[in-house]
């Protein structure tokens, strides 16, 4: 994932985002009231951790995965502290969830090249430019990935899920083309060749 400023992150391109907000304790704590589930049920920032640690024995470490998705959690769970005016997970709809992700673009390192630029659409641009540094589409992809499956993990019920909104999935989509046009590169998945099908062998005739 691309380094982000105000984000503490390792040089693991998947590694998750860990949020540096200058928060008291009072936020701190309006944060976890903030997070509550849509049943009702009180949902803590810090209740991603406890939730898998139960789950696995005191001697065994969380899996990078859980790591990043609990980072994550964390993280949107602040930004909805921080956010004017303070927004409950109750009431997060896929439209917070895009003003999270255009949010998180101005900490991007990805040159995403704009039309007009001469270097539009070259994979291996020769000489610097003025274009905007945007988050990768992958980050961003891998990134709701995680928080759709921590919002359910927390008690969320799948329909009611900001992450997987049509809306965020249009904008992701729109992203991945936007950028792969830009940086003339192709996000489509190589297909697996599948091994030639030999029909059986059919036994000799008898003579």
């Amino acid at each position: 994932m691309d380094s982000l400023q105000g984000f503490e992150t390792t040089g693991n391109p998947s590694v998750a985002l860990t949020p540096i907000f200058p928060l008291s304790m009072t936020n701190m704590s309006a944060a976890s009231a903030a997070m509550t589930t849509t049943n009702g049920n009180p949902l803590s920032v810090s209740s991603l951790s406890s939730s898998s640690s139960s789950s696995t024995s005191p001697t065994t470490t969380l899996s990078r995965y859980e790591n990043q998705k609990r980072r994550d959690w964390n993280t949107f769970g602040q930004y909805l502290c921080n956010h004017r005016p303070p927004l409950s997970l109750s009431r997060c709809s896929g439209a917070h969830v895009l003003e999270f992700l255009r949010y998180l673009d101005q900490f991007g390192k990805t040159k995403v090249h704009t039309p007009l630029c001469p270097f539009f659409g070259h994979p291996n641009p020769p000489a610097p430019c003025p274009c905007p540094l945007r988050q990768a589409w992958g980050s961003l992809d891998a990134l709701i990935g995680r928080l759709r499956a921590a919002f359910e993990e927390h008690g969320g019920k799948p329909e009611a899920n900001p992450f997987g909104a049509r809306a965020v999935r249009l904008y992701l989509r729109e992203v991945r083309d936007s950028q792969a046009k830009a940086r003339g590169i192709s996000y489509e998945k190589k297909k697996r060749k599948r091994p030639p099908h030999n029909p059986p062998s059919l036994p000799p005739p008898n003579q």
